[in-house]
């Protein structure tokens, strides 16, 4: 019998009792008790939710059962505090760098830790800068310190900036998606740390797509801040296991003071750790955290992914950012909705606005036809790269040749098509062009893929899927 069911049926006894007795005062018994009986009522049809359960859309509340336990590495601060004590730290953080519902500064505020610098990417500190936005450095008035911008004309901290800071902490989570300009900051945090003989303390957080991979891998010469290392679209590693292969594999160069020659390669191991540096790489782990997790964010990582479905379509549908198509900024779901004013007017029909986060977006105000696949993947059950969205809208657009964003450049090589950087080859174009089908391209993938593969299961923190 439900619960429910249990409380009705005492209060039928209860009426019966106090209609017979006819006292005052038991009536008033009587009252109490139904008073207490209703909040007994209520806190068992409504269970309380966590913090991630109540920022979520409905469409992702079944996934909680999944998520809900686990804990990135900030909320370790038992391992981290220790190492910071005394310490005066420079803090690489955005808005999703947060313990429960307490931002990651105010959290080492409040436990006596000197944080005299803050760094931050894409998007800027509070995470309300449009993508591609350059924004300027400035003093956060909320906590009085310091904010070096990391994004636009300047990626990585200077000695300048590092000059007053004994020791450096990576906090920001990311979303698996090579193009994602997060992983690309990390990369120049970490050069820095080497350059500067700081340690490095990353603060892992989950893959909210870390339970697959695929994609192209990335060859060399289409790297840019987009995509700078060979690995696929959707590469399945946290932002620590991330850093861990980048060290790992060498895969960075830096300006080494200490060597005539200017840049050398990382050596062997973790970092370059010897006696004449204090450049170390520690990473502070997820607890309850798998890549078979579906792991729900508690705050959006950028204006343009507002919930989990986005994050999930994400890897497929940027592609179409080097396209002359929208995809989807300056609607209510970008990169789920896509479309173009010379795509057939019997498709769905959607007209980008000025919008938070995308003030000036692709086709503003012009009636665009095509797609609105929102909440399709809501539940994170696809997990390949989907092309078929793209192939159909290259096929139905009149004007081919005006598909792929052209350079401004004249005589352009294939490394200026932003869809070729967004790709990380010209192959890819090249096999839409050609009409091949999903599966053709998917195979032309597969060689480089497995060895990447090889490669990551090298790095893995946790249980693989």
């Amino acid at each position: 019998m439900r619960r429910q069911d249990k409380c009705i049926i005492v209060y039928a006894q209860l009426f019966l009792i106090n209609f017979r007795v006819h006292k005052f005062y038991r009536m008033k018994k009587f009252l109490l008790i139904i008073f207490l009986l209703d909040i007994l009522l209520i806190a068992n049809a409504q269970p309380k939710q966590t913090l991630s359960q109540r920022a979520l859309p409905k469409t992702n509340r079944n996934q909680q059962q999944t998520s809900n336990h686990i804990l990135p590495g900030a909320y370790q601060t038992a391992e981290y505090i220790p190492l910071l004590k005394g310490k005066r730290v420079g803090v690489f953080a955005n808005q999703t760098s947060v313990v429960g519902n307490t931002h990651l500064v105010d959290s080492l505020k409040k436990l006596h830790v000197n944080v005299v610098k803050i760094f931050s990417p894409e998007h800027g500190f509070r995470g309300n800068a449009d993508a591609g936005a350059n924004v300027k450095s400035y003093v956060d008035s909320a906590t009085g310190i310091p904010v070096i911008s990391l994004y636009g004309s300047k990626v990585k901290p200077s000695g300048a900036d590092l000059n007053d800071v004994d020791v450096l902490l990576f906090d920001v989570q990311d979303v698996g998606v090579r193009f994602y300009t997060y992983i690309s900051s990390l990369q120049y945090f970490i050069q820095s740390a080497i350059e500067n003989n700081l340690p490095l303390i990353i603060l892992d957080r989950p893959n909210p797509n870390g339970f697959y991979v695929d994609g192209p891998v990335l060859d060399t010469a289409f790297s840019s801040f987009v995509g700078m290392q060979p690995v696929p679209i959707v590469y399945g590693m946290t932002i620590g296991e991330y850093a861990k292969m980048l060290l790992g594999e060498k895969l960075l160069t830096w300006k080494d003071e200490r060597k005539q020659d200017g840049n050398v390669s990382l050596g062997k191991g973790s970092g370059f750790e010897d006696e004449h540096t204090n450049f170390k790489l520690i990473v502070i782990k997820c607890k309850n955290y798998t890549h078979k997790s579906r792991y729900i964010l508690p705050v959006k990582p950028s204006p343009n992914l507002p919930g989990m479905s986005a994050i999930y379509s994400y890897p497929s549908t940027c592609l179409f950012e080097g396209t002359v198509l929208s995809e989807g900024r300056g609607t209510e779901h970008p990169f789920e909705i896509f479309g173009h004013p010379d795509l057939p007017d019997t498709l769905f029909s959607f007209t980008p606005r000025s919008t938070a986060g995308a003030a000036d977006p692709k086709l503003k105000d012009q009636k665009c036809y095509g797609w609105n696949i929102y909440g399709t993947d809501s539940n994170g059950t696809i997990t390949e790269l989907q092309l078929k969205w793209l192939l159909l809208a290259y096929k139905l657009f009149p004007d081919k040749e005006k598909f792929f964003i052209h350079p401004k450049k004249f005589n352009s090589n294939p490394q200026d098509f932003y869809f070729n950087k967004l790709a990380g080859n010209s192959e890819l174009m090249q096999q839409i062009i050609e009409k091949k089908s999903e599966a053709e391209i998917r195979a032309s993938w597969q060689p480089k893929l497995e060895e990447f593969k090889k490669i990551r299961m090298k790095y893995l923190l946790y249980e693989d899927f």
